[in-house]
């Protein structure tokens, strides 16, 4: 059995880039088999050691009771704003919207990620691409028709059928692109070489439904919709993908005009391709044989592989990512240099995924994790004390016996330095590791530090020496769970 108790503390959150503010209000739930102390402990502000805030709008606070030990208490957060313009334009027209759906649609950060013109765009813009696809539908039925599947003349039950079963087709494969923009939508701008390569893999896997469809002409719809499905994922990830490479080609912020030629590169490709493409199909060995029109496609796609690969290895950023920021830390704390941008990139595997590369790191858990389901308040405050300047907690993980993994905790104002510090001091803890028997864990976490503090500023020179972009530092903070301090007894 449960109880809730409702309590309003006067918190105000102020967002700077709207200069507005917003009052907290806090549902608390505790069990009721709790002592009496413990009920009483949490209303006291001086004994909350933090809080641990989830995207979703609830948190959890850590408090010491009575017997020195931490105690946990969920918490269901409501934010009322105070600003009645961004109340009209804001609560109005989503606020309705489940949490989950908004996470889904609505870009990270939102309002203040994005421009204070972003919402009322895309609400307009629903509308009008319904009314576009509506559109398509109707001519792709005159097209239908007009190659003979019914006529206006005579019956069109054909060609309306053929027509639904064709947009019925496109329509299935588009939840592929519904459900890598809404699922995924954060993950471009990181490693963009990497998602576009992965898009090319996918959408040849996408290829090889359409190309059996031959076989089993009974199961068109099925199979088509599969390889449309598909391909629709393959785009869902290389459109975006790409636009972050060509806002990097548009160092003048001539993003539209590289748009623009980038078209003419593209449409130049098409023609040549379908010319080239048209004569193929129309040899003799082609139009006679299914396994020569198979083997001449496979051959097709391995070359078009192997030229994106290399198309996309050329490609030279000086914003460092995660990938790039191991290689730049791993040579700094062995060897006191990082090297240039160029060099790094033509180093750069992208196509390798982050939980294989080593050492592991595992960014935003829980408090739970980094404190190892201990309740142990001297255990907590240590933790609290040693990166009370930084804006995490990282600390090593006991459970594993034969790995080395880190696990990293981020505070609410956490940026991408502060995620650069810790995969510094991941790097070297790793390299200067003594093991779980031979030296206190906690007193290598803080000759980590010490090494941290000492070298970090060494190292960020070092990276604006040889052209890197540290002002672009694009290290995402887990979002989905953060925490903060607060004082205590």
């Amino acid at each position: 059995m449960t109880y809730t108790l409702q309590q309003f503390f006067p918190i105000f959150a102020l967002d700077p880039s709207r200069k507005r503010r917003s009052r907290i209000s806090f549902q608390i739930h505790c069990s009721s088999e709790s002592s009496k102390e413990e009920k009483e402990g949490f209303e006291e502000q001086s004994n909350v050691v933090l809080v641990e805030r989830y995207r979703n709008g609830t948190a959890k606070r850590y408090v010491i009771d009575g017997n020195s030990k931490v105690q946990t208490f969920l918490e269901e957060q409501k934010a009322v704003t105070n600003d009645s313009q961004f109340s009209s334009s804001f609560n109005t027209k989503v606020s309705w919207l489940p949490d989950g759906i908004k996470v889904f649609v609505l870009p990270s950060g939102f309002p203040g990620s994005v421009s204070d013109d972003y919402l009322e765009y895309m609400l307009l813009q629903l509308p009008t691409n319904i009314t576009g696809w509506i559109c398509s539908i109707l001519v792709t039925s005159s097209l239908l028709k007009a190659v003979g599947v019914g006529s206006f003349s005579g019956t069109s039950a054909a060609a309306t059928a053929a027509a639904i079963r064709w947009v019925s087709k496109d329509g299935l494969g588009t939840l592929g692109r519904f459900f890598i923009g809404g699922r995924f939508g954060d993950l471009f701008d990181n490693d963009p070489k990497q998602w576009r390569m992965y898009a090319d893999f996918i959408g040849s896997a996408g290829s090889i439904f359409d190309l059996t469809t031959p076989l089993f002409p009974a199961y068109f719809l099925p199979l088509a919709s599969l390889g449309n499905l598909t391909k629709a994922v393959a785009r869902g990830l290389r459109d975006p993908s790409f636009r972050v490479i060509q806002n990097h080609f548009a160092v003048s912020g001539n993003l539209g005009e590289v748009a623009a030629k980038e078209e003419v590169w593209e449409v130049t490709a098409q023609l040549i391709g379908l010319g080239l493409g048209v004569l193929v199909l129309d040899s003799p060995g082609i139009q006679t044989s299914y396994t020569t029109l198979t083997l001449t496609w496979l051959s097709m796609r391995l070359l078009h592989l192997l030229l994106r690969y290399q198309s996309l290895s050329v490609l030279v950023f000086n914003t460092i990512n995660l990938k790039r920021a191991r290689m730049l830390v791993k040579s700094h704390v062995l060897h006191s240099v990082v090297p240039g941008y160029v060099d790094c990139n033509k180093k750069e595997n992208f196509l390798s995924w982050q939980k294989f590369l080593k050492p592991s790191i595992i960014f935003g858990v829980s408090l739970e994790e980094i404190i190892d389901g201990e309740r142990s308040v001297s255990k907590v405050k240590a933790l609290l004390e040693l990166y009370k300047a930084e804006q995490y907690i990282l600390v090593v993980n006991q459970q594993l016996q034969t790995e080395f993994q880190v696990l990293i905790s981020f505070k609410v104002n956490a940026t991408g330095l502060s995620v650069l510090r810790s995969i510094w001091q991941t790097y070297w803890l790793y390299e200067h590791w003594q093991g779980r028997d031979s030296k206190n864990v906690f007193d290598q976490l803080q000759e980590s530090m010490s090494k941290l503090d000492a070298r970090f500023d060494d190292f960020l020179k070092q990276l604006e020496e040889a052209g890197w972009d540290v002002k672009q530092i694009k290290l995402k903070v887990p979002t989905e769970l953060l925490f903060e301090e607060m004082h205590t007894a």
